[in-house]
């Protein structure tokens, strides 16, 4: 490659730093005051983007005005974000600054999905190009290469922006007041700051940054719906990598990435030892890579300190003692056991289908159940485990295995993983380990997606089938039911062992667990790996009741539905699994065949939950069974 292409692909990766900064700025600083892990600020980038290709269209329309359509298309994609990120905190989050980190979580993936669908409704599923940008839609030579000059255009617009936020910042009385609440929102308020105006202000402003972004990377970028989901995990690994709240650290961060991208492109294939590298396909996990690795030596992040972590709310407050399943809980599970042998024999084919869902689901979200509770480890990325354990299962049949071999592969490989992921995640806490599990899910989906000789790429794997009496979809149903029933029994039991009192010992007072013996970080990555097992087994059973496999196995919808499944049920219910899976599975399959919109009817459902329900469907069966019995 020459200097000049060199250097083409390296301002190349600054234009994309600068863009990945404007989005994590706004994601930076609202983290930085309220403390919420805003899984929607994609979506106001998406918004963003299509707010500015209406505007841009309707004054390409009007004579006259062609000239002001893209100043026109960035302001109105900045108020219109600003707007909605308004309404988003006024009306939900206000109400949950309080709650877990859990229940932040979900609701703003119930926003994304409630998003995604009003953009179908109002734009259509199909990329919408942007117009070139008047005055910068040439290119700039570079030797015999050459630079757009809207690529140069952001080049600048990246630090122009971190400038005006340094000195909004630091030079006036809302930036004072924002600093303020980044350290202590507590004494804030006793100063008589109004919290309610300065966290609708902030979040509009953050808001209104992800909303440029989107109308910025419009001339680059077609607007589509998956804008939202592709551009959060990256933004998230910017503000994680620059240290949480730090708006110099994400700035820093965006230029490692987008750099580090640019490089691996620059590269191209290169033979080390004998092995060929191709560098290019390392830019879908690179940011992962970077994430992984600044974690591991920089636990907080380039800029961010140990005292700068918020003040995790882990789901402590929900917490309860632990008591072993009465006579009440286990005549219910026989109950269920029982209704689960007989559906098969009584219903037709799609229930029996769905019961079979059900199931997997339930173990999957067991799984990581196990983890959120008695280990008190909060995992973005479980999916990693469910989609390792798929696609081990699926190899192995591939190799001629016999199906119960193969199955037995699953949780064996999925375990391998989890033990290499929990060493790094467990040395971690709060957010920096949530995201971190995100980082090892993504890394793992890139060596599946790209690792088209094993794992069929983008294609997956297919024909995958049941073999033996098991074919028969009765009996698989029933292998299934015997299968979930005795891993959901082995967690309970492991979960009332003494490795699981140690387990919510150590959780719960990690300093008194230490100061009587017990290895917190040993306990805990033990933890990590039966969840990372259990997990794997649930994807053995997926990978042979749907025939085939995909990369959408181990995708970030796959994690966040887990999650949502423990919300649903409840972490402290003995059947939460069980009813958050059951919920979640019929409620999708439901919706999904009612309307062409039932994300957005998915997502309602689960703001209704989160909102009037925090404690899931299995809280609220118990406190409604205490104030009976009190009654």
């Amino acid at each position: 490659m020459t200097a000049g292409a060199f250097a083409v692909q390296l301002l190349n990766g600054l234009a994309s730093a600068s863009s990945l900064f404007l989005v994590a700025a706004g994601l930076t600083l609202i983290f930085g005051v309220t403390r919420v892990v805003n899984f929607a600020h994609g979506s106001l980038y998406m918004l963003g983007a299509y707010v500015a290709w209406s505007v841009a269209e309707a004054l390409s329309a009007t004579p006259g005005a062609s000239g002001l359509g893209f100043a026109a298309a960035v302001l109105g994609a900045v108020l219109a974000a600003a707007v909605v990120g308004s309404l988003v905190e006024v009306l939900i989050l206000k109400r949950l600054y309080a709650a877990p980190e859990l229940l932040q979580l979900t609701a703003t993936f119930a926003i994304v999905l409630i998003v995604r669908d009003v953009a179908l409704a109002i734009w259509g599923a199909e990329d919408l190009l942007g117009r070139r940008v008047p005055g910068l839609d040439g290119s700039i030579p570079l030797g015999t290469r050459s630079l757009p000059e809207y690529d140069a255009f952001l080049i600048v617009a990246g630090p122009l922006v971190l400038v005006a936020l340094t000195l909004l910042v630091r030079r006036t009385r809302f930036g004072v007041q924002v600093r303020a609440a980044a350290e202590n929102r507590t004494i804030v308020a006793a100063l008589g700051v109004d919290q309610a105006k300065l966290y609708t202000a902030v979040f509009a402003l953050g808001a209104a940054l992800a909303g440029l972004a989107g109308a910025l990377q419009l001339p680059r970028e077609p607007a589509n719906l998956a804008m939202d989901l592709s551009i959060i995990a990256d933004a998230f690994v910017v503000t994680v990598v620059g240290g949480l709240g730090s708006i110099p650290g994400a700035f820093v961060a965006a230029l490692v990435i987008g750099l580090t991208k640019a490089l691996c492109i620059a590269l191209g294939s290169v033979d080390v030892a004998g092995v060929e590298i191709a560098f290019p396909k390392l830019t879908l996990v690179a940011e992962f890579v970077v994430m992984a690795i600044v974690l591991a030596v920089r636990p907080h992040g380039f800029f961010g300190t140990p005292a700068s972590l918020p003040p995790s709310t882990p789901l402590a407050e929900q917490r309860t003692l632990v008591v072993a399943p009465g006579r009440r809980e286990l005549a219910i599970g026989a109950g269920l056991v029982a209704a689960f042998v007989a559906l098969p024999l009584l219903s037709d084919e799609y229930s029996r289908v769905l019961a079979t869902d059900i199931l997997i689901a339930t173990l999957f979200a067991a799984s990581l159940r196990f983890l959120m509770g008695p280990a008190g480890l909060t995992s973005f990325g479980h999916a990693a485990y469910f989609g390792v354990g798929a696609y081990a299962a699926a190899l192995a049949a591939k190799q001629g295995l016999p199906m119960l071999a193969s199955m037995a592969v699953a949780p064996v490989a999925a375990l391998a993983a989890a033990i290499v992921f929990g060493w790094f995640c467990v040395r971690l806490s709060g957010v920096y380990l949530a995201m971190l599990t995100l980082a090892f899910a993504q890394i793992t989906w890139s060596v599946v997606f790209q690792w088209d000789a094993v794992t069929g790429g983008s294609n997956g794997i297919v024909g995958v089938w049941p073999t033996g009496t098991l074919a028969d979809a009765t009996h698989f149903s029933w292998f299934t039911l015997g299968v979930v029933s005795i891993a959901l029994l082995a967690l309970a039991r492991i979960a009332m062992s003494p490795f699981g009192q140690a387990l919510r010992g150590a959780r719960d007072s990690p300093l008194r667990a230490e100061a009587i013996g017990i290895d917190v970080r040993a306990r805990q990555w033990a933890a990590f790996a039966l969840a990372g097992a259990f997990a794997g087994l649930a994807g053995g059973l997926f990978a042979f009741s749907k025939g085939s496999i995909s990369p959408e196995t181990l995708a970030i919808p796959r994690s966040v539905d887990a999650l949502v499944m423990v919300l649903l049920g409840g972490l402290n219910a003995t059947f939460g699994p069980v009813l958050g899976a059951a919920v979640f599975t019929w409620g999708q399959d439901l919706l999904a065949r009612a309307t062409d919109y039932w994300r957005a009817a998915l997502g309602v459902a689960i703001l209704v939950i989160v909102l009037v329900v925090p404690n899931g469907i299995g809280g609220m069966w118990a406190a409604l069974r205490a104030r009976r019995g009190s009654a």
